[in-house]
């Protein structure tokens, strides 16, 4: 999570999506301050369970939020929800925002085994949320990941206080600065929370092989011993190199004994350290994490950088993706560490 953009998006203004200013307030007004919480409960089934009646959670703002029927209007950001949907909880999801679909129509990756047609998508790209839409679905909960306090991933600031008042209920899941099992363990606890059975064969076989590919990658890294490890990202402009400190995946991927590079030079959110091209082999890696979003250049569009080139472990073909946004369940996070226990295992010292 620790490149220019990604970095960039916690300030970054992005566009009301609303088709009106009239029309909005409109909506905003049949809805009132409360959103739908108070609404009688819909009729259909969601989660796992179908459970109802009143709901309580702590999130990690911390916020207790309480609510006298569980959520059945739960809109989240995409990732969140693809999350949801791992441990169990899908009818209850009615709308997303965030990258959902690629450009051909396909569901973006980030979406996992979300059903994307049928949702209710606000916004397919950073800075897009339509309140409008969003009003229409009477939330009773919004949830998204919180990488700085008080910073909902994917709400536009400018229209935060809007998107609030149709519905002030939102359950923040901190994935910044804690390893990233603490975020699977809390997206867990809210989808139980919903009405998902986390002792389902679904999510029970994807905790096991969560746990055996950590053990993968424990093995693989004290074997490589002296392989250097460096997370990045491109861009036209500056190559970035992301600090394990902060971002989530890599904090977990260093407890495990990857020895990832650590840079000295942070930007002030303490993200990444950005590198012109020019300086872009400051870091001795034998190994790249590439940031494999499509927000993100790739080998194919790094060929032109003649720093890229010289980098050892680009010489050496030792170049493996690196989901910088995680899936934040054991069934999204398992092959990631499956790929990096591979990419360890066949490493070899080039710096």
């Amino acid at each position: 999570m620790t490149h220019s953009r990604t970095a960039r998006q916690f300030t970054r203004r992005g566009m009301l999506a609303a088709g009106g200013a009239t029309a909005l307030g409109a909506v905003l007004a049949a809805c009132g301050s409360g959103g739908s919480k108070d609404a009688p409960a819909s009729s259909g089934s969601a989660g796992a369970a179908g459970k109802n009646g009143p709901w309580t959670f702590t999130d990690d703002q911390p916020r207790t939020l309480s609510l006298p029927n569980t959520p059945k209007h739960v809109v989240a950001f995409t990732g969140a929800a693809a999350a949801l949907v791992d441990f169990g909880v899908d009818a209850r999801i009615v709308g997303v925002f965030g990258e959902t679909r690629t450009a051909d129509g396909k569901a973006d990756p980030q979406a996992g085994d979300l059903a994307v047609d049928k949702v209710e998508v606000l916004g397919n790209a950073w800075g897009e949320f339509n309140i409008e839409k969003y009003a229409a679905l009477q939330p009773d909960l919004l949830v998204t990941h919180m990488y700085d306090p008080g910073a909902y991933w994917y709400v536009p600031d400018e229209s935060k206080d809007k998107i609030l008042k149709v519905n002030p209920n939102v359950a923040a899941i901190t994935v910044a600065r804690v390893p990233m099992t603490q975020p699977i363990e809390h997206y867990a606890k809210l989808a139980e929370s919903l009405g998902a059975d986390l002792g389902a064969k679904k999510v029970t076989d994807a905790k096991a092989r969560f746990e055996a590919a950590a053990e993968s990658v424990r093995q693989a890294a004290k074997a490589a011993g002296g392989i250097k490890v460096l997370a990045c990202s491109g861009s036209a402009d500056l190559f970035y190199a992301s600090n394990p400190k902060i971002s989530t995946d890599l904090m977990y991927f260093a407890q495990l004994g990857v020895d990832i590079i650590v840079p000295d030079k942070l930007d002030t959110g303490g993200y990444y350290e950005g590198l012109s091209w020019e300086n872009a082999g400051k870091y001795a890696a034998d190994l790249l994490l590439l940031d494999d979003r499509s927000t993100a250049l790739q080998p194919q569009d790094l060929g032109g950088k003649p720093a890229w080139g010289q980098l050892p472990a680009v010489k050496a073909g030792q170049i493996t993706p690196w989901s910088s946004v995680p899936r934040f369940s054991y069934a999204g996070a398992a092959p990631l560490l499956e790929r990096l226990a591979k990419a360890l295992q066949s490493a070899r010292k080039v710096s």
